[in-house]
């Protein structure tokens, strides 16, 4: 889909972006490199999911207002590491959901309740949120696991 070039996904080339090992998103330079892109993707996402600024900006990490509505209007704005991470993860549950279900269920799925123990009925959205990035992370496991893929 958009994500998966953005955020550096083989096949793709980002100048100065070595491809045969992990991103190293500590420094500035690769920040500034995969920001615009990330930011786009991140958005985009929000879109899709029907995100509500609040929720946003929570998985962004609890920006401030001021800080998200900059964003929003800058998508050339530098994120820092815990960003672009948040967003990556974000991306992979994206891709993930869409590879699983149809487009109208991949969109809805983050806000819908559920029963898996790990939500322990309440939405991935409202899970994700409380969490953070370890929250992300067991979603991102748990899509993947559900498609086979790694």
């Amino acid at each position: 889909m958009f994500g998966e070039h953005a955020l550096g996904a083989t096949g793709f080339r980002i100048s100065g972006i070595a491809q045969d090992r992990p991103l190293d998103l500590s420094t500035k330079a690769v920040q500034e490199k995969l920001s615009p892109a990330a930011n786009r993707a991140f958005f985009s996402v929000a879109t899709h999911w029907k995100l509500r600024d609040e929720d946003a900006r929570n998985l962004l990490g609890g920006i401030s207002n001021g800080s998200f509505y900059q964003l929003k209007r800058s998508v050339s704005k530098t994120l820092d590491q815990d960003k672009l991470t948040r967003i990556s993860l974000l991306v992979g549950i994206f891709k993930a959901l869409n590879i699983l279900f149809s487009p109208q269920l991949a969109d809805a799925w983050v806000q819908l309740p559920n029963t898996n123990p790990i939500f322990a009925g309440e939405s991935p959205l409202a899970y994700m949120r409380k969490g953070g990035v370890p929250s992300m992370i067991r979603v991102r496991q748990l899509l993947d696991a559900r498609r086979g893929g790694s």
